[in-house]
Order: structure tokens, then sequence, then C-alpha cells
């Protein structure tokens, strides 16, 4: 089991790093939509009104869930959120996923404490591999024109 989850990991670092080869070109929105892989955070983020805002100058600091993070979520949560009277349950979600500034994972140090755009307080583990609120960091450091994004194995969800 161990080692499937070994190399299901590599195999979707190997990809990911391909496909950010040439991020730091791009914003963080085009980084995002070039990987293929972050469709329901774009289709959230443009939902949400926040597109322009990641397009921004920055630099922001995006755990950025995949398709498969978000899919990991109890059936309907996601339509549900897409509606337009949840925009703002929304936004607090979308906004607890980034940081203002430009985070390197050099820069994390275990138990340390990150604010969030929505004001929830984000915790950082490094032991045994970088974790944000116990979420796994799958490929840190995607340096783009605007930011970073660190690539995450789950949706990070405020507190209430």
């Amino acid at each position: 089991m161990i080692r499937r989850t070994f190399i299901a990991l590599a195999a979707t670092t190997a990809l990911a790093s391909a496909a950010f080869a040439d991020a730091h070109t791009k914003d963080i929105v085009d980084t995002a939509a070039e990987a293929g892989s972050f469709t329901t955070l774009l289709a959230a983020a443009e939902a949400a009104g926040l597109v322009e805002t990641l397009k921004g100058e920055g630099p922001l600091t995006l755990f950025a869930p995949t398709d498969d993070a978000f899919a990991a979520l109890p059936e309907g949560t996601v339509e549900n959120l897409l509606l337009p009277e949840n925009q703002e349950q929304l936004v607090d979600i979308l906004t607890y996923h980034v940081v203002p500034g430009a985070v390197m994972s050099g820069d994390l140090s275990d138990g340390m404490e990150a604010q969030a755009v929505n004001e929830g307080t984000l915790v950082i583990g490094t032991e045994g591999g970088v974790t944000v609120n116990g979420v796994n960091v799958v490929t840190p450091d995607i340096e783009t024109t605007n930011g970073v994004i660190h690539v995450i194995d789950g949706v990070l969800i405020p507190a209430s």
C-alpha cells in the first residue's frame, strides 16, 4: 500500500512538474489552467468573482486543490457551493487557500501559522512532508509572474 502510494505520488509530481515547467512566465490563473488539473478550482474562482484577483499584481501564494481534491468532498458539495446564493461561502473557502506574499516551501517551518486572505489561520506542518492544516502539499514552489502555487491534495475548509 505504501509503495503504491509513493509510486502514485512520484508519478503525479513528475507529470505536474512537466506541466508547470513554463509557469514562471504566466500568472497564477494561466499557470493553473495550463496544468489541466485545476478545472474545478478555476470554475469556482470564476463563480466567486476571484479570477481577476488571482491574475492581479500580487504577489500571492495559492494552496491549489486539484480536481481530485474537490471530487473527494461529499457528493453535491461543489455543485452547492457554485450556486449564486452561496457565493459568499465560496469566496470564504477560496480565499482561505490564498496567503498574501510569495511564500516558498523553504520559508516554512513546522507549526508556523500564516494568515489567509479571508483572515483565517493556516497551520503549516513540515514533519514527514509539508502540510497545510493537515492537507498534503504534493507539488511545492511553482513560481508564477504574480506569486507561487503549492499543489495540495485536499480542500481547506475554514472554521465556521
